[in-house]
């Protein structure tokens, strides 16, 4: 018989408007026995039954929501059903734009898909596995061997499993750092395919679990505004070249499609070293290389010198990392998107387009767009929005879970004060 953990008096407001949370100061009682990372009942102080969930005492979120439905048994069988559920979801909603969109794909996204706590990305025939929760811990690899079998009805093999359970965020929960493999070791260099643009994916050193695919369909917009450009020639600012400044390249993966789009001039920016000498080689592999460089630089310091001498592109991309991970950190965060984008700004032409975004979840919606339109008078430019865009959906944003929102993407065409 599972704990029940009953909330105070007016609590659980959220969980009930459809959440995945419960804090530890909405706890008026747990009746019965329990250890961390088991499943408790979840009750309001009226006694109604509000569902079943993980409880972890380390960590402020105390309860994380698996069903509403008490009567439903946490088996093999509820974890299959969470399974096939994700993936007929990434089937009905990413085969619409390229062929290639389920070769890599977010498979599971946490709360949005009923997992909490649980990440897995699909890279071709690979899957990478974020663990962020103490109760998931316990059934990754049940839901691993499921999901294996899942796809492999789908006509897909899997080959190998790595986790990338190295987030910092663990500790909070009580639980250690890890990463490497779940089964069987295999070549963690792992080709995929995107936009119809290959990209080498290190699994073991790369960003996150690798590669951000959240990006997916904002790099196909600006390939398709790219092609779109190239097609009206006197939107050129010289030349009859697209000359595209890509920062923050990571991967290349901006500034890639912008060059299959057919421009000829790209210039991708990151401090990274091993972030360059990728993209570099997602060039070659794309044969890409006389359209998009690479180079190692700060952006904050290298967009200033660009300015100064007198530099000027068609298109400007800002694919900054998150400038806050917490709401404390919310102000310093406003200045720091503030100034990348007013700095980011000079740099594009009058009636150039400028591409810029935020991944921070703390970074709302209107407090970005605020952000934008400081920086845009700053820089003395006005802004002409041509698309706002979020995550991809096989990361999807589920309503009442801000924290599943995250990814503001806005296009815009530049013009000066005239």
């Amino acid at each position: 018989m599972s704990a029940v953990v009953t909330l105070k008096k007016n609590e659980g407001r959220l969980l009930k408007a459809g959440g995945a949370w419960v804090f530890d100061n909405e706890i008026e009682s747990i009746a019965g026995e329990y250890e961390n990372g088991g499943i408790v009942i979840i009750k309001d102080n009226t006694g109604i039954t509000l569902g079943k969930g993980f409880i972890n005492d380390n960590s402020k979120i105390r309860i994380r929501l698996l069903t509403r439905n008490a009567d439903t048994e946490i088996d093999e069988k509820f974890f299959r059903m969470r399974v096939e559920d994700a993936w007929n979801y990434r089937k009905s909603v990413m085969n619409a734009e390229t062929s290639d969109n389920l070769n890599s794909v977010r498979i599971i996204f946490g709360e949005a898909d009923f997992l909490p706590g649980l990440t897995v990305d699909k890279y071709n025939d690979v899957l990478v596995v974020q663990s962020l929760s103490l109760g998931i811990e316990r059934f990754k690899e049940i839901i691993i061997n499921e999901l294996k079998d899942v796809l492999k009805k789908d006509g897909t093999d899997i080959k190998g499993v790595y986790e990338r359970s190295d987030a910092s965020v663990r500790k909070k929960e009580g639980m250690y750092l890890h990463k490497g493999f779940i089964g069987e070791e295999f070549d963690t260099n792992v080709c995929i395919s995107e936009n119809g643009i290959r990209y080498t994916v290190d699994v073991v050193n790369g960003q996150k679990t690798g590669f951000f695919l959240d990006q997916k369909y904002n790099r196909l917009a600006m390939q398709r505004l790219c092609k779109s450009v190239l097609n009206n020639p006197e939107n050129l600012g010289g030349a009859g070249k697209l000359k595209v400044l890509d920062c923050f390249t990571h991967m290349g993966t901006f500034a890639l499609n912008c060059a299959k789009a057919g421009a000829t001039d790209v210039t991708g920016l990151d401090i990274s070293e091993f972030a360059v000498s990728q993209a570099e080689e997602n060039a070659r592999a794309n044969n890409l290389s006389d359209s998009a460089s690479f180079r190692c630089a700060d952006v904050l310091d290298e967009l200033p010198r660009l300015e100064k001498e007198g530099e000027r592109f068609d298109i400007v991309i800002l694919d900054p990392p998150a400038f806050t991970k917490s709401r404390e950190a919310t102000k310093n965060a406003i200045r720091g998107y503030r100034e990348i984008n007013m700095k980011g700004l000079k740099l594009v032409r009058d009636k150039g387009f400028f591409a810029t975004c935020s991944c921070s979840h703390f970074m709302t919606e209107e407090l970005f767009k605020q952000t934008i339109l400081q920086a845009a008078k700053s820089a003395r430019k006005r802004l002409r929005q041509i698309e706002f865009r979020t995550q991809a959906p096989d990361h999807p944003i589920l309503w009442a879970a801000d924290e599943s929102y995250y990814l503001k993407f806005l296009i815009f065409q530049v013009t000066e004060e005239k």
